[in-house]
């Protein structure tokens, strides 16, 4: 019985989790299957549905997994003609499967809860993160502070990691009071999967921040892909303009290949 492939796609989204949705466009000649043949590529490179088998739709999943590695839809050709030539088949058509990822929407964790994270959980809902404000202080990541957040949580900012799920494509901002703070959430921040990881601060400060997790162990690697001092470098000044930077980075990093 052939699966329901949208059912399948509103499953996957529900349950969090990624693929790639492959569509056969166009078809001409001898070809395994016809136009609108849909198939569900997963991270583990199984799939759901078909587009004919053999060989072809070995190097459509290998396709499907490198659109859904770049998060970006791109269309792929493909020769059915003899064994040696083309995808190896001898169907004697051509194919065209255009290949779309099936991404989940990503997360931004906030973790303080002043002034720049007020204006940065307003403008990152706005363009389709879903927002989540972690502060240690009683009364400021609270829902009426932030009601554009998903979530807000009151917790010490060491123990918060064990209460939120940072995945691969989710992004992390520190703008705390203080730059002890600053220097927990980054190590804890280190230890997740996160895509972006930006921490607010001068040079000089974080200097010091950074000196002290290598001192425990951290190293200058795991360091070179932190954005620090965080944000583009437009020259701004005011909690509204800073929040514009550091969105403007996560964007820049969201669309980047």
């Amino acid at each position: 019985m052939e699966i329901d492939i949208y059912e399948e796609v509103a499953r996957l989204k529900a349950e969090g989790k990624e693929a790639a949705l492959v569509t056969l466009i166009a078809a001409s000649g001898s070809t395994p299957r016809g136009e609108g043949a849909k198939m569900i590529v997963l991270e583990d490179s199984s799939i759901k549905g078909t587009i004919g088998g053999g060989s072809v739709e070995k190097e459509v999943i290998r396709a499907a997994r490198e659109v859904l590695r770049k998060g970006k839809p791109e269309r792929f050709k493909y020769e059915l003609k003899k064994p040696d030539e083309g995808v190896g088949m001898i169907c004697g058509g051509d194919m065209e499967v255009f290949i779309e990822p099936i991404l989940q929407t990503p997360t931004l964790f906030i973790f303080g809860g002043g002034h720049i994270a007020h204006a940065l959980s307003k403008m990152a809902a706005l363009v389709g993160f879903k927002v989540i404000v972690i502060d240690d202080r009683p009364g400021f990541a609270i829902p009426e502070r932030f009601p554009d957040a998903i979530t807000t949580l009151t917790a010490p900012f060491k123990d918060s990691f064990e209460e939120l799920k940072i995945e691969k494509g989710s992004y992390i901002v520190i703008v705390t009071y203080g730059h002890k703070n600053d220097e927990v959430v980054l190590e804890g921040a280190l230890k997740t999967p996160a895509r972006y990881i930006g921490m607010i601060g001068s040079k000089t400060k974080n200097k010091a921040v950074y000196d002290n997790l290598k001192s425990r162990g951290i190293t200058d690697e795991e360091l070179s892909g932190i954005f620090a001092p965080i944000g583009l470098p437009i020259h701004a000044h005011t909690p509204e303009e800073i929040a514009v930077s550091i969105l403007a980075q996560m964007i820049q990093v969201k669309r980047a290949d």
